[in-house]
């Protein structure tokens, strides 16, 4: 689901230290898949599920390494939603600067 919970909802999860994935990083998967397909689809190349699946997993472990990198704090916690909001940040930035747009 997009967005299932409500910011008051991951404020109060937060302060529980509850792990919470946000959106931006849990539905992350089901882009990549759809690049992925697209990919496929314009005959840039022919994956086998096993191939997307490995592909899948590694962006994924990808991303969860940026979130962690991104939002640990001082006492370990992970806070996903800082280290996703962070990355993603980091990903566009440096996508501009590769473009000359900044």
């Amino acid at each position: 689901a997009n967005m299932p919970t409500r910011p008051g909802g991951v404020h109060t999860f937060l302060q529980a230290r509850i792990l919470y994935g946000p959106g931006k990083a849990a539905n992350a998967g089901g882009v990549a898949v759809s690049g992925l397909e697209m990919n496929q689809n314009n005959g840039c190349m022919k994956r086998s599920q096993d191939e997307v699946d490995c592909q899948l997993r590694a962006i994924m472990r990808s991303i969860h390494a940026s979130c962690v990198r991104y939002g640990k704090q001082p006492d370990g916690f992970v806070n996903y939603v800082v280290g996703a909001n962070i990355a993603g940040f980091i990903k566009v930035a440096n996508a501009m600067l590769a473009q000359g747009l900044v």
